[in-house]
């Protein structure tokens, strides 16, 4: 974001260095991304906040109808699964440097990303603690972490089809968003992680099956950069 912008900064895993959260949680944010300038702080889900920390005049593209986005993340999930299979047994704990989740924890995530729309809609709260969620041990492969994907992807696709699921706000870890924006979140976010799995296959020697094409992430707001 702020690289398409022009704006020089400074970046910081904090994977890489865990320390470097306390700067966050200082300011009350309690996970990555976010922007720091001087004594303010924006979360990175916030593009419109951290355009006015940095000074730039921030116009939103068009975005995707709702339902357009379900279609991409019902993409996205099938798309996922197949990747998923094709993970070779001697490689399922396959990490990227400087990064913490497995190749396997990674596509558990994608799919817990999906959950986590239906689960804030219908409990009230996006919980912060639900993305550093691991796959219970009896998804130990691949195609176990697939199947378990195609119960994720069956589950929204009728539940999204329920009246109201893309209506008002919604209360999350870091401040209140729309329904609408939430579900857009929810799914670039999903696209962000399979472009990074597709990468890791690659790096183990695995050429990824049918993978999603640029009309596929078309409309999406993904980061320029994989990592």
């Amino acid at each position: 974001m702020l690289s398409s912008w022009g704006i020089e900064f400074e970046a910081i895993d904090t994977e890489a260095t865990p320390e470097a959260m306390q700067d966050l949680v200082a300011f009350g944010i309690p996970r990555a991304p976010a922007v720091i300038v001087g004594e303010k702080a924006v979360h990175g889900w916030n593009p419109q906040g951290v355009a006015e920390l940095v000074g730039v005049d921030y116009r939103e593209a068009d975005k995707l109808t709702c339902e357009q986005l379900a279609e991409r993340l019902n993409t996205i999930l099938v798309a996922t699964q197949r990747a998923m299979r094709q993970i070779p047994e001697a490689h399922l704990g396959f990490k990227w440097p400087g990064r913490d989740r497995t190749i396997l924890q990674l596509g558990y995530h994608i799919f817990r990303i999906a959950l986590t729309y239906r689960d804030t809609r219908e409990q009230g709260m996006l919980q912060e603690y639900w993305f550093g969620e691991n796959p219970p041990g009896d998804l130990c492969t691949g195609a176990h972490v697939a199947a378990f994907g195609e119960q994720a992807r069956a589950q929204m696709a009728e539940w999204l089809q329920g009246e109201g699921v893309f209506e008002g706000m919604c209360e999350t870890y870091y401040g209140p968003q729309s329904a609408p924006e939430l579900f857009e979140r929810t799914v670039w976010h999903t696209a962000q992680h399979l472009r990074q799995i597709y990468v890791m296959l690659e790096t183990v020697g695995v050429t990824p099956e049918a993978p999603l094409t640029e009309a596929d992430y078309q409309g999406l707001p993904l980061p320029a950069s994989i990592w």
